[in-house]
Parts: C-alpha cells; sequence; structure tokens
C-alpha cells in the first residue's frame, strides 16, 4: 500500500484504445471451484499482461468500467484513433521508474511479449463490435488455455460467493435470496471459521483550545513501548474562529495533522487511513502498512448538537470500518460544556447515537448504527465534571493523590453507575490527575476569575469483547493547550478468517440450502395491523412496534416497498426502522413504527392540506404481501406556520378549529380578506411572547443563541405557545432562546420571502439597496423583520455583559431570515451574512424596542 508520494512510481501506461482488449483466461479446472480468482489476459500492441484477480464484486466492477471505457472508445472514435495526448506529462514522470513487473508485484502472473501481426484489430465502428470481439480472443497465443469467455458483455461469471471476509460478503451487489440466505446464515456460524488474533489501539484525546501545534507530540502518541497496530487520535476545539464555526474550514487542519504525522511511533510506517472533521472536532486514523489491506468498508459521519441540535460548534465525528472480519466504530465527541450541563450531555450523547448511521456498501441493508458493531469505541471531551465539593477541596485531594473519593464525584461515572448514559461502556481506573483546567504554557490550575474546579473532562470509554486496557495515562509534558492530553492502550481480539474453515462451512450452508430451497414459501405474522399514534405535536418523537414473527418452513428476507407511483415507502412524517432485514425460522423482529414531524413535514400538517394517514406495504422476498394502516391526530402548532396564518390568528392555535386553521391559511396565502374581519396582527404573538421574555431576562446572559437549551423544556414552551395555557414562557434564556431560532426555521417561507433571495444577495453589499428591499417585503414579513432586528441592536447594547457581536449575530440568524430555497454554497453564506449585518450596524429607526410591539 503506498503510504507517501515517493512510494508510487508510474512504470507503463497502457491506454485503452484499439489496440487493446481484456480476456479471460481461467482453464475448465478454475472455473469448477466456486469462488476461484478470476485470470485475464491484457493486450496491447506488443505487450501481453497476466493478472489474476480476486474473486467478487471489486473484480467484477473493474472489468465492467474497462469494458464500457472500450466501448465509448469505438462509439467516440469510429474512423480515427484517439491520440491520448494527455499521456505525456505521465511518461516524463516515469523516466526511471522501476520495471512493470515489479510495480505490479504479485498480481502478475506472467507478462511476455508478442507481434502485433499476431493479434486481431477491432472494428472500425460500434456496429460490429461483438463480431470483432469474438476475433480478438482467438489472436492470443495458442500456449495459453482455451479463452472461456469474452470479456465485454459479461465479464464474471455467475457462481456462489466464496468470501475471504464478512466485508466482501455484505459489498455483494444484487444478492438474491438464495445469496442472503447463504449470507445470513455465514453470520450466523461464523465461530465456525474464525479465531480470535489480538492487535493493539492507541486511543488519544486532546482539546487543543485553538492553539496552534507549539511542541512535539511524541512524548504522548509515541509513549508505548512498542509500535501500536493502530492510531485513533481525537482533537477537540481545533479552531475557535467565527470562521471555522460558520464555513467548516480551517488551516489548523493540516498543522496539526503534520503535528500527529511526526509524532507516532518511530518504529513502524503508518499509512492515514481517513481524516474526518466538523468544525473544531477532527479524528485521525492510521494504521500500520502491512495490517492496511485488511481494512474494508470504510465510513465516516458527523453530527453537530449544538444550537439548535445542529450546530457544529458541539458534537462529533465517527468512522466504522471493517478489520478482518470484526466490526469496528470510533467516535470522538465534544459535549456540552458547564458543571450544571449533565443532563445537556446526557442528551448529547443520546444525540449521537441516534442521528449518525453510517450507509453500508450494499446499498439495499439499511444503515447501521454506532451500537450495531462488534466494538465500539469512544474518546473525547465529554465534558462531565466533579459536582459538590469546593475548588479548594478539589485540589487538595490531588495533592494527596486520592483520586478514588475524587471520583466519587465524577458526574460521568454517576451518570454511568444510573444507567443514564454509555450503557454497556467501560472505562479504565483513573489513577491520574484531572486534565482540565490548567493555565495554558503551564501545569498550574487555572488562575482566572471564574478558577474552574479540576475535573476529568477528557475520557476513553469501550464497548464490546476480547478488550483490555493496557494503560490509560494522562500526559503532562504537553503545555499547549488548558487541558492535558490522555491515551489508552488497547489490546483488541480480531476475528481473522480461517480460509480452510470457511470454505468446508459455506459448502455445508449451500448443500443445505440445496435440500430445503423451494419447499417451502416465506411467511409471517403480524402482532398488529392497525396503528394510531395519539395528539402527535411539532418535534416530539412517537414510536410503537410491530412484531414480525417468521412462522413458515425457511428463512425469509423482508422489506417495505413503496406503493404504485409513489417514490418511498412511506410518507416523509413516518419511518420503520428496520425497514428491511431478514428472519430466520423460528425468529421474530421487532419494528418500530416512528412518528417524528419537523419543519419540512409541519406546514402541511398544520393548514390541513396533509393528514397523518399512511399504509405499509410488508414485501417478502418470494412471498405475499403485508398492509399495515398507520393513522393519528396531529396537533397544529405555530411552529411551521406560516407568518400571514399566524397573525390571523387571535386566540392560540390549538384554541382554534381545524376548519378555522384551514381556512384563515387559503386567506394568508390567496392576500384575499376583509379589512374589517380579518385584519392582521402587526407580528404574531408567538414570536412577540419569546422576544419579550428574551428581552426582559436574557439581555445579560452570555452566550445567548450559542448554549443549547433542554429538549424537555422546548416542549413545554411550545405547549404554552400553542395552547396559551401560561402567562410566562417556562424553562432557561438559552431553552427560550433555541425556541426562537427553531420557530424561525420552521417557517414555510421565511422572513424574507424566498422569493426576495436572488435580489438580496445581488445587492448584499450596498446598504441603501438592502434597505430598499426590506420596504416592500409583504408587510407582516417586514414587520417582523424590523422587529427583530430592533431587538438584535439592543441585545448589541449589552455586549459587554452578553459578549455577543456583530459577526455573531449575523452568523446565527443570517441563515433564518434570509433562508435559501436550495443548498447554499460558501460564497451564498457569505452573501447573506453581509446582507444581515448591514442592520444590525445602524438602527434603522430611532423608535425604542417597545414602541415596535404588537398592541
Amino acid at each position: 500500500m503506498a503510504i507517501t508520494g515517493d512510494d508510487v512510481r508510474l512504470d507503463e501506461i497502457i491506454p485503452i484504445s484499439y489496440d487493446f482488449s481484456v480476456v479471460e483466461v481461467s482453464s475448465p479446472d478454475e472455473l469448477a471451484v466456486v469462488g476461484a480468482d478470476t485470470r485475464v489476459r491484457v493486450t496491447f500492441f506488443e505487450e501481453e499482461l497476466e493478472l489474476k484477480l480476486p474473486f467478487g464484486s471489486h473484480t467484477r466492477l473493474f472489468l465492467s468500467e474497462v469494458n464500457r471505457a472500450w466501448s465509448d472508445v469505438c462509439e467516440q472514435y469510429p474512423k480515427e484513433e484517439p491520440k491520448f495526448d494527455w499521456l505525456t506529462k505521465y511518461q516524463k514522470l516515469s523516466k526511471g521508474a522501476r520495471s512493470l513487473r515489479k510495480s505490479i508485484g504479485a498480481t502478475t502472473v506472467k507478462m511476455s511479449r508478442m507481434k502485433k501481426s499476431e493479434r486481431a484489430h477491432a472494428a472500425d465502428n460500434s456496429g460490429h463490435k461483438k463480431e470483432d470481439e469474438r476475433t480478438r480472443g482467438d489472436g492470443v497465443h495458442e500456449s495459453q488455455e482455451r479463452v472461456k469467455s469474452e470479456v465485454r458483455d459479461d465479464l464474471i461469471r455467475n457462481s456462489q460467493p466464496i468470501l475471504a471476509n464478512k466485508s466482501q460478503m455484505l459489498g455483494m451487489p444484487q444478492f438474491g435470496l438464495r445469496d442472503n440466505l447463504i449470507k445470513c446464515e455465514l453470520l450466523k456460524n461464523e465461530d465456525a471459521y474464525t479465531y480470535i488474533k489480538n492487535y493493539s489501539f492507541f486511543l488519544g484525546t486532546y482539546n487543543v483550545n485553538g492553539q496552534n501545534p507549539k511542541e512535539s507530540l511524541s512524548p504522548w502518541l509515541a509513549s508505548t513501548a512498542t509500535p501500536p497496530d493502530f492510531y485513533l487520535v481525537g482533537f477537540q476545539e481545533l479552531d475557535l474562529s467565527k470562521e471555522a464555526f460558520l464555513f467548516n474550514d480551517t488551516p489548523k487542519e493540516p498543522e496539526w495533522m503534520l503535528a500527529v504525522y511526526k509524532g507516532l511511533h518511530p518504529d513502524a510506517k503508518y499509512a492515514l487511513v481517513k481524516l474526518v472533521r466538523l468544525v473544531g472536532i477532527m479524528l485521525l486514523f492510521y494504521v500500520k502498512a502491512e495490517h492496511a489491506a485488511h481494512i474494508s468498508e470504510m465510513e465516516a459521519e458527523t453530527v453537530g448538537t449544538g444550537v439548535m441540535g445542529r450546530m457544529g460548534n458541539k458534537g462529533a465525528v465517527a468512522i466504522r470500518f471493517q478489520f478482518h472480519n470484526s466490526d469496528i466504530c470510533v467516535v470522538n465527541s465534544h459535549l456540552a460544556a458547564h458543571t450544571e450541563e449533565f443532563e445537556r450531555r446526557n442528551q448529547d450523547f443520546k444525540d449521537i447515537c441516534r442521528r449518525i448511521q453510517f450507509r453500508q456498501d450494499d446499498l439495499t441493508l439499511p444503515p447501521l448504527a454506532i451500537m450495531k458493531h462488534n466494538v465500539v469505541l469512544w474518546l473525547g471531551d465529554l465534558n462531565y465534571r466533579i459536582s459538590d465539593l469546593e475548588v479548594d477541596h478539589v485540589k487538595d485531594l490531588i495533592a494527596k493523590k486520592d483520586f478514588e473519593t475524587l471520583y466519587n464525584h465524577d458526574q460521568l461515572k454517576r451518570q454511568m453507575d444510573e444507567e443514564v448514559v454509555f450503557v454497556g461502556f467501560t472505562e479504565g481506573e483513573i489513577d491520574f490527575q484531572p486534565t482540565y483546567k490548567y493555565d495554558t504554557g503551564s501545569d498550574q490550575w487555572d488562575t482566572s476569575e471564574k478558577c474552574r474546579v479540576p475535573a476529568w473532562c477528557d475520557r476513553i470509554l469501550w464497548r464490546g469483547k476480547n478488550i483490555k486496557q493496557l494503560h490509560y495515562q494522562s500526559h503532562m509534558t504537553l503545555k499547549t493547550s488548558d487541558h492535558k492530553p490522555v491515551s489508552s492502550l488497547l489490546e483488541i481480539g480480531i476475528k481473522v478468517v480461517n480460509e480452510e474453515s470457511y470454505k468446508r462451512t459455506f459448502e455445508e450452508i449451500v448443500r443445505h440450502i440445496d435440500r430445503m430451497e423451494n419447499d417451502c414459501i416465506p411467511s409471517v405474522s403480524l402482532s398488529e395491523r392497525e396503528f394510531f399514534f395519539q395528539d402527535v405535536k411539532f418535534m416530539q418523537h412517537q414510536a410503537k412496534t410491530v412484531s414480525v414473527y417468521n412462522d413458515g418452513q425457511v428463512p425469509c428476507q423482508f422489506e417495505f416497498i413503496p406503493k404504485l407511483d409513489e417514490p418511498t415507502y412511506c410518507k416523509p412524517w413516518l419511518t420503520a426502522n428496520p425497514a428491511k432485514g431478514f428472519l430466520a425460522q423460528g425468529t421474530s423482529v421487532d419494528i418500530d413504527l416512528e412518528v417524528f414531524v419537523n419543519r419540512s413535514t409541519a406546514p402541511e400538517l398544520n393548514s390541513g392540506q396533509q393528514q397523518l394517514e399512511d399504509i405499509l406495504v410488508l414485501h417478502l422476498e418470494r412471498g405475499k404481501d403485508y398492509f399495515i394502516s398507520v393513522t393519528g391526530n396531529y396537533l397544529p402548532s405555530c411552529f411551521g406556520s406560516s407568518l400571514s396564518t399566524l397573525c390571523l390568528l387571535r386566540e392560540p392555535i390549538q384554541d382554534m378549529p381545524l376548519e378555522t386553521i384551514r381556512e384563515l391559511s387559503m386567506k394568508s396565502n390567496s392576500q384575499v380578506s376583509n379589512p374589517e374581519t380579518d385584519k392582521p396582527q402587526d407580528i404574531p404573538k408567538e414570536i412577540w411572547m419569546m422576544v419579550d421574555h428574551l428581552f426582559r431576562y436574557a439581555k445579560k446572559q452570555e452566550e445567548l443563541f450559542q448554549q443549547p437549551g433542554l429538549r424537555g423544556e422546548f416542549e413545554e414552551i411550545r405547549d404554552c405557545l400553542d395552547t396559551g395555557s401560561l402567562d410566562t414562557l417556562p424553562g432557561s434564556n438559552h431553552s427560550v432562546a433555541e425556541a426562537l431560532l427553531l420557530f424561525l426555521d420552521a417557517l414555510p417561507d421565511p422572513v424574507i420571502p424566498f422569493s426576495f433571495y436572488p435580489q438580496c444577495l445581488d445587492c448584499c453589499s450596498d446598504s441603501s439597496r438592502c434597505r430598499q428591499i426590506i420596504s416592500v417585503l409583504p408587510q407582516c414579513h417586514k414587520n417582523v423583520f424590523n422587529y427583530l432586528i430592533a431587538f438584535l441592536q439592543e441585545l448589541l447594547k449589552h455586549s459587554a455583559h452578553n459578549r455577543l457581536d456583530v459577526s455573531i449575530l449575523a452568523s446565527i440568524f443570517a441563515g433564518l431570515l434570509l433562508r435559501s430555497p436550495t443548498k447554499q454554497d460558501l460564497t451564498e453564506k457569505r452573501k447573506v451574512k453581509e446582507f444581515v449585518q448591514h442592520f444590525l450596524v445602524q438602527t434603522p429607526s430611532d423608535r425604542d424596542i417597545d414602541e415596535k410591539l404588537p398592541e
């Protein structure tokens, strides 16, 4: 495997042209062996190369791409040979390179010369392609085995898969029922053909507090006596700048990447397998070069859990991969800060587990969640603190090295003991002092005004079998950050395939399936066929379970399929989990039917254009279909309703009859109304309630609109706005602030309507033209915009306390007030921010915010 650019040489170029051909030359004996390697012969002018390619989908894909490229040549150049001028620069690079035989290495079976006259030429046009393809196979050396099939239309023969590991097994495309049964049985009998082999994994986590690398990382990364097989290194707060937060781009990524590369153990050569980053959260995956060939199914995902549950200032990055026959998932997370926010950290953990879903190589298979892996490794700045102890007492216990007493007050230990988070995870014994918080550049505890209590914020945990921790420690010599890096060396037992045992197991399974394949038709029974969801609310998850029991005589494959002329198997507010799968004979599976109304589905439900009604079709491969009815009643919400409709509502939305809401929605859309009976309010009362609350209680609140609220408090605020049950809003300032952001995000047409978006981008650098656009907005949209801008200007007057500035507020509100109808690129994001900044820098009116409140 190439590790650096110096390891790569271009020895020879074989362009795909008229003078190129590939034919399969496997012997009859080889063809009789199910799953044998595929041998093909490549010829080009006087050169002939015989390759042995591994059985499987990767070979099929490679050869089909070669076939497609040759066909393209015939179609594009029917009378004239292509020049291939673009090869010139590559030929210059190949000067002094090694021989072709050495370059290709073990895959080369034979290299010989042949005369051009011994080969037949390709057709002059694509119409004679098939006839000439047969001719091309006849001109190769007579001493070779007889050509079995021409490599054009059907490059790989049909046969049952014998696979070296599960990653290939799951990656095979277009499995039929028989193949799925074989796969299912192979997975079930995995212990018969695998054995456990130990490998060392170095896990490291470091919150670098936005600093540049100023010192060698070797005392941390090369602290083991022998070089580990794997490195999984996580960073948090890589970049604290507003640009990194808004555009997810930072120059510090390559700097820290280089520092890690230089700090790896010097006694081994490592390959960078994957880098994944979300704002300041980064995970690097290195592996010893000799193990790289056994890594497959590499996938990476990110999820933000910051403000609105999406911003990337907090959250996680994760990778999953297959090593030999073991599935491994690694998560690097940065959870919510502050001592009292342990419930928010718990919520972040659950959100990460729920929202991270890895795509599988076989796209017909459902995505994989974190906990579906054999081994889960979790590291990062989890931010759990030490509670119920004064700072001096904590420091005294640290001085005495009484870590056991201190650990009993650790929030993560308490939450794990109560089985609230990290259920099934293990953390090694902590015998090192807290890693947070130090004065940068020293080993001295925080001397700032806040005088943070020391805490074990930086942690490493694992979940799975055959895992043994060899060390768990901090590294005090590194002083770049206000945190200290932490490392853990794990010895993990990996399932490795014994090829002989695998083939025996495979053959036994095939013989068994041969006997039973056509005996029975798949059949299942359902615990229930009709489901009703009561009082569904905006952004409130509800789930019901249907049990599917295989009462037939054979394993079966099930899948929810779309109804006629519908693109997906269900409405967008409904999901079935899992939506497909396998059931062995006599087993059952619980399928969760989950209802969740979000910003994209709420508008039509609020206006009555859609109802909670759907029918799911559960299909059995080679069996019949089963129908499941899903209905419910949705409680209309101000979240997801239009500004024009809300301005017409005099009462809370849930006090209004559904028919009235529907009529008002139609009036607001048609803009035809009776000025006497339908006089709208200046702004929706719901916006007024949230802004008024923040105006009264949160003008001096630190981290306003940046610190997330609690899910439970948001639900209380939503219910209060929708029912009018309380005169004042419940919940913390942060929860009310997040509710306001979610409200704006859920508007069907944003504060500045979609139709004005192109004009706003065009004039974003001209303040007067920006104000001119606002002046011609629909009245309720203009009122809301001016009202919100006046409130934000009021917040800026108290920036000494709340630490907000124009750039921060513009970054947060720009994409909500001026939302793009499609996905934005970085240039559009900057223009949107510039547009909104014009209104925050200068006050458009001298009126105080109180004068902008509705009557």
